[in-house]
């Protein structure tokens, strides 16, 4: 059963309590340090409206950096350099795209006004880090997430045109791996992540990881 957060404190409960589906709490805030608390134990918030939802699911879906898939055409796609792309160069455009795009068997969106406000807080506090795919001068497509130790916990990504959001996912995870990171976390299954690698881990070996590689 959920347990019911306070405003009081930022503790959370041992993420092995979360249910069958992976909600472990219910409540609380989107403070940064709350945030913070959460990802650093595996837990993220995810709901539509009040009251916040956090989960914390079995299994989890993961990639590691240097298992990562490069399709034939998308190495083309890099190669050529239809996309330009950068770092932390339009994070409030990034998430305000990733929480308006219209997503194919979704309504409405799990992205809302409190949310992007916690995480515009968290990247001017160096926490939350965007990459941008541009092509002629315009944004194509992009992703956001979280970045502690070696670890990146992607959150949302979108795409206006063929393979941006791709490209844009694929040249920050090689540059991740250059730093060092060994870990990103996609939360949950996608077919779009799982061709470019990604894999379900057990909770348990998931939570040790985070241990392992955020200090």
């Amino acid at each position: 059963m959920p347990v019911i957060l306070s405003r009081e404190n930022n503790v959370f409960p041992p993420a092995r309590m979360s249910d069958e589906e992976g909600l472990l709490a219910i409540g609380g805030d989107l403070s940064v340090p709350r945030l913070i608390a959460a990802y650093r134990h595996g837990i993220f918030p995810w709901y539509e409206k009040a009251p916040i939802l956090w989960w914390c699911p079995d299994p989890r879906f993961v990639l590691f950096p240097e298992r990562i898939r490069i399709s034939h055409s998308m190495q083309k796609v890099l190669e050529r350099g239809f996309f330009h792309i950068t770092v932390n160069k339009a994070f409030d455009e990034v998430i305000r795209h990733c929480s308006s795009i219209i997503r194919k068997g979704q309504q409405g969106t799990w992205l809302n006004k409190e949310m992007i406000e916690a995480y515009k807080m968290m990247h001017r506090q160096g926490w939350a880090h965007s990459v941008e795919a541009w092509q002629g001068g315009h944004l194509a497509g992009g992703l956001y997430g979280i970045r502690m130790g070696k670890v990146f916990f992607g959150e949302s990504m979108f795409s206006f045109q063929s393979n941006a959001s791709k490209a844009a996912f694929i040249t920050y995870v090689q540059q991740l791996k250059e730093e060092g990171c060994r870990l990103v976390d996609c939360q949950v299954y996608s077919g779009h992540l799982a061709s470019l690698g990604a894999e379900m881990i057990p909770r348990d070996e998931f939570l040790f990881l985070l241990d392992e590689l955020i200090v």
